[in-house]
């Protein structure tokens, strides 16, 4: 129990650390061009390879044709552009494909 409230507080620790680096380092000047380069487009790209991971398996020639993700990723976007609030959008978005794999609803309808 010791070790492992030890590896959780260094664990913590260290993240701390790597957020806060950064502020600190830049607080008094202007961050590199790469760095600023990096801020802007990484977040999108990181967001579409999440996309492209999350359908890669999906079978839209058979079984409900995607449509679980396909709404699910609909809903995440659509309640992104409405509310601007990742976690509501994730949440949700997640909540609904959840509802829609479990209860196989779209296999019932089609």
């Amino acid at each position: 129990m010791t070790d492992a409230l030890i590896a959780t507080a260094i664990m913590a620790l260290v993240t701390l650390a790597t957020r806060a680096i950064p502020f600190l380092f830049f607080s008094r000047r202007k961050p590199p061009k790469v760095i600023s380069y990096l801020g802007k487009y990484l977040p999108p790209a990181m967001v579409t390879l999440l996309v492209i991971y999350a359908v890669k398996d999906v079978n839209f020639f058979g079984g409900t044709f995607g449509l679980p993700e396909l709404i699910a990723g609909a809903v995440v976007a659509g309640l992104y552009l409405w509310k601007k609030n990742s976690f509501l959008s994730i949440f949700g978005g997640t909540a609904l494909y959840m509802v829609l794999v479990q209860t196989d609803l779209l296999g019932k309808l089609l």
